[in-house]
């Protein structure tokens, strides 16, 4: 599959592989992707962060990424559907961490030795940059791709993108220009419009 890739994906995908093994994660998650893709902050992933202000932002991603992280991955979704249940997630990772350490919740941050696997969520991320090019019509998978898997897939990094204005569409809308923001499909993998 990665014969596929564009050198500016390949550089995003080997630049997560290097994140995970400095912060001594046990596996290449979402969030990896994305950091090492706006560490490039270049191609045409890098206009769309910048025309839609992460850039800009890029501490604030970092903060919101870190506190996904020590809430265990939970979405704000995940997150609110509890509140409603009467469950304060912050309240139980404070407790948490009161017991076990800062970021115990936090999966990616057991250590691990040798290569790194990529995670389920991160191989998905992978798989819908392939299908959401094969979608345009591209025959390479470009960073481009990468982001508007991360956008697509459901999760926290996805959350993180929203809460900046990095919507599926709205990433669609930077890359692609104009239309109604509707890539298709269930979760925006059809057809894209390229820009006129």
């Amino acid at each position: 599959m990665f014969e596929r890739f564009t050198g500016g994906a390949r550089g995003v995908v080997t630049g997560a592989v290097a994140r995970a093994e400095r912060a001594g994660a046990v596996a290449v998650t979402e969030e990896h992707l994305l950091l090492a893709l706006l560490d490039r902050g270049e191609g045409r992933a890098g206009f769309a962060a910048a025309a839609l202000g992460l850039t800009d932002r890029r501490a604030a991603v970092e903060e919101d990424l870190a506190t996904a992280r020590r809430r265990g991955g939970l979405t704000r979704a995940d997150t609110e559907a509890l509140a409603g249940l009467g469950i304060d997630v912050a309240e139980v990772v404070a407790r948490v961490e009161e017991a076990h350490g800062e970021g115990a919740l936090d999966r990616s941050r057991r250590r691990g030795a040798g290569r790194r696997p990529f995670t389920p969520g991160a191989k998905d991320v992978l798989a819908r940059s392939v299908r959401i090019a094969v979608g345009h019509g591209d025959r390479a998978i470009g960073d481009e791709h990468l982001l508007l898997g991360l956008a697509a897939r459901p999760g926290a990094v996805a959350d993180v993108l929203a809460a900046h204005g990095a919507t599926l569409a709205a990433v669609e809308r930077a890359l692609y220009g104009g239309g109604d923001g509707n890539g298709g499909g269930e979760h925006g993998e059809g057809r894209f419009r390229k820009a006129g």
